[in-house]
């Protein structure tokens, strides 16, 4: 039966939902929190009227990285129940529209693994990035160990994990580990990108994104195979065919996400 969600709060605005974490004092990731997301985030990730997903924390904190205090209990059963955060990466990862990280807050641990699978990561001037698990005598192993090489190679990604390196919002941004850096402004940066993906050809973006997921890693024939059907599946949208309009029209595109 559902329930209510724990640690996390929604907020609609037009096409925009975010996702608000507010889970105790500083939005540690535990069982509790992890299982609320796996239950209630494909209310907004299957809703078509939902075109762009936020996902920050509370005030200006992001993501406080795992509960030690339950993590100090070194057994597989543990693990494996922490662990189920590669699910919620993975639900955000796989949504059929644009997902953005407002890392409003540093983003450690859990919270870089987090981030990692969005889509569009803003990082506020004043916050950090990086994985210290290693500091602790254990590694980020839920989905950072994988998804970081894949991003900016896997020797750098090594020299990052295991020196445990803390990096400012200007060197996260040179290492293409965020894509946007905001001050002061930061509210109004994110307010702006998520309207501007909203606005776009939503449906399109959620093939872009299953298109280069099915064909990473695939011999390049088969990555063609993959590519071709996403193609096939975007020429029958509406907004493909309102776009090549508009573009012949010399107007602008009135795109539905459908």
């Amino acid at each position: 039966m559902s329930t209510e969600p724990i640690g996390f709060r929604f907020e609609r605005n037009a096409a925009v939902t975010t996702v608000v974490l507010d889970h105790g004092r500083v939005n540690i990731v535990d069982p509790e929190l992890i299982e609320s997301l796996i239950e209630h985030l494909p209310t907004v990730l299957d809703d078509p009227s939902v075109r762009c997903i936020v996902i920050r924390g509370k005030d200006r904190i992001f993501v406080g990285g795992a509960n030690l205090k339950v993590m100090r209990q070194l057994d597989p059963d543990t693990y494996r129940a922490m662990r189920r955060w590669v699910v919620v990466q993975r639900l955000l990862e796989l949504a059929p529209k644009p997902v953005i990280a407002a890392l409003n807050g540093h983003a450690l641990g859990g919270g870089a693994e987090l981030a990692l699978a969005c889509d569009l990561r803003i990082l506020h001037a004043e916050a950090t990035f990086g994985f210290p698990e290693t500091g602790l005598g254990i590694f980020p192993g839920a989905g950072g160990s994988q998804r970081l090489p894949r991003l900016i190679g896997p020797h750098r990604a090594k020299r990052l994990i295991v020196d445990a390196t803390r990096l400012s919002a200007d060197e996260a941004l040179r290492e293409g580990l965020v894509d946007l850096v905001a001050g002061d402004d930061f509210d109004e940066v994110v307010t702006r990108e998520a309207r501007r993906l909203a606005d776009g050809p939503t449906a399109t973006i959620g093939l872009v994104k299953s298109a280069i997921d099915r064909g990473w890693g695939l011999p390049i024939d088969d990555a063609m195979a993959v590519e071709e059907a996403h193609v096939l599946a975007n020429i029958g949208l509406r907004d493909a065919s309102e776009g090549i309009q508009a573009f012949l029209d010399k107007r602008p595109a009135r795109f539905e996400g459908r």
